[in-house]
């Protein structure tokens, strides 16, 4: 998996995508024995139409003759669909505040790794893999459409870490109704978030509308760890908001507080997204761990479909 110019590791790399692939393919060959069938029917690929290029896409998809009339800049891709079960598309949080951790480790790395999981997890069953991203309170939305493969879910943890090959999503009436016109057909829709944002009433509502017409679900990203801050002596302290860009001036016993109200937050966004027949499933930053309990939630969800 390639970085940027900044030479920045990426949360997940190839060598561990490659884990996350190998540990998908042991525990969920342990649920399909006998109860899995081909997920592909009919003959072929259908052509819906010619696109620019987009890294992760192969050669054998570039239209020669049309990339020509451009002089190659961009190249020009036949886009096909071949006849699926299933698409599964994520929607993870990219707000700054999941770059923000301790210890080297930000919140940013257990979604990224969730979008590894599900996404490997999509391609086991050769379903589409999508991603949408969102800043704060669900603003700035932008998304890769759904394809089949590997080299997809590597070309969404790229657009995800270093913010690159996604396209704005155009804006309609509600949150719902945006996220609905995006997705062509029914689809797996995992919500990948700490939810510390200031609406998660308003943005369960409509997560649960759109839940009417998909399968929707909560991956809550526990993320006190975070705030699991280390002792100091001072008696203020003065703290930043990377989003706002506001400060603001603590006590030393707020501090301390922090990671038990992120917790007690949480565990509020879970009890509603339930009230609101949305099901959670809670992750942390535990590699392993993670990877187990989101392999075995799709399978079972997926089978559920099938």
């Amino acid at each position: 998996m390639r970085t940027r110019e900044t030479d920045v590791e990426p949360f997940v790399n190839l060598a561990e995508l490659t884990e996350i692939e190998l540990l998908i393919l042991k525990r969920m060959r342990e649920f399909t024995i006998g109860e899995h069938r081909s997920v592909f029917h009919g003959h072929g690929f259908d052509l819906v139409g010619l696109r620019d290029w987009h890294p992760g896409d192969r050669l054998n998809q570039v239209d020669w003759a049309q990339s020509s009339l451009t002089n190659f800049s961009p190249m020009v891709v036949r886009d096909f669909q071949q006849p699926s079960t299933a698409a599964v598309i994520a929607v993870a949080d990219g707000s700054l505040s999941t770059r923000c951790g301790i210890d080297g480790v930000p919140i940013a790395a257990a979604i990224a790794r969730s979008i590894g999981t599900i996404g490997m997890s999509a391609v086991f069953f050769q379903d589409m893999f999508g991603l949408i991203t969102f800043g704060p309170d669900f603003e700035q939305l932008a998304a890769v459409r759904p394809r089949i493969g590997k080299n997809q879910v590597i070309h969404c943890l790229e657009a995800y870490q270093f913010e690159t090959g996604l396209q704005p999503l155009k804006r309609a009436d509600s949150l719902s109704m945006t996220l609905a016109g995006f997705m062509r057909k029914t689809s797996l829709v995992p919500v990948i978030s700490d939810f510390l944002f200031d609406n998660p009433g308003e943005i369960l509502n409509e997560l649960a509308e759109l839940n009417s017409a998909h399968d929707v679900f909560v991956v809550l990203i526990d993320s006190a760890f975070a705030f699991e801050l280390p002792p100091v002596s001072a008696g203020w302290i003065e703290a930043f908001d990377v989003e706002t860009g506001r400060a603001r001036v603590m006590s030393r016993g707020s501090m301390r507080a922090l990671a038990r109200r992120t917790r007690e937050w949480q565990d509020q966004v879970a009890k509603l997204a339930k009230d609101r027949d949305l099901d959670v499933l809670r992750i942390g930053v535990n590699e392993l761990e993670t990877a187990i309990a989101l392999s075995e939630f799709i399978a079972e969800r997926r089978l559920r479909k099938v």
